[in-house]
């Protein structure tokens, strides 16, 4: 698949099974992370692998957030956040990690972590591997944020589902591209 049509064509897969692509292509999802976008070279990011019995804890870290915010959880509520990590069999946590620069602030850091997400989902897509960039309320809990280990200045860009593909991708309609760039 040559870069264009890569470019053009990826779209999400919302679902996702096993088996795990292999090492040779998680290298290569994971190396694209580094040819993002980065003013001062900076990488002000770092990853969270989460695959096996992971997925379990990370559900429980999720129902251990919605708790802090309403301890009468319903039995339901409880068994949908626990399946939220079970939907691939791996997720990447994305994570910006700000580093300190007289020139690079925060939010460029912000963004320059959402390129390097960006960037592993496209390495996913030309791999034939299915990936979800998702967020939701779990992604900015204090709890979650805490459990997972992020420091005072790091926040969850989002969770990169990983997998094999097992169903349709997102569809998605072709935009008009006059709509969005106009000549000033």
């Amino acid at each position: 698949m040559n870069a264009l049509d890569a470019l053009h064509l990826r779209s999400s897969v919302p679902k996702l099974s096993d088996p795990l692509p292999d090492q040779e292509v998680l290298n290569n999802i994971y190396k694209a992370a580094f040819r993002a976008a980065d003013h001062a070279v900076l990488r002000p990011w770092r990853f969270l692998i989460i695959k096996g019995n992971s997925r379990q804890r990370l559900g429980q870290l999720f129902v251990e957030a919605a708790r802090a915010d309403n301890p009468d959880l319903s039995d339901e509520r409880i068994a949908k956040l626990q399946a939220k990590p079970m939907r691939a069999p791996m997720i990447i946590v994305s994570i910006s990690s700000i580093k300190e620069h007289p020139k690079v602030p925060a939010f460029e850091q912000d963004l320059s972590a959402a390129a390097a997400t960006q960037n592993m989902l496209q390495a996913a897509f030309v791999q034939n591997i299915g990936a979800m960039w998702r967020t939701g309320s779990m992604a900015y809990h204090s709890v979650v944020k805490n459990g997972l280990g992020l420091t005072a200045q790091e926040k969850i860009i989002g969770f990169v589902y990983i997998g094999t593909i097992s169903g349709g991708t997102k569809q998605l309609n072709e935009p008009e591209v006059g709509h969005f760039f106009k000549d000033w």
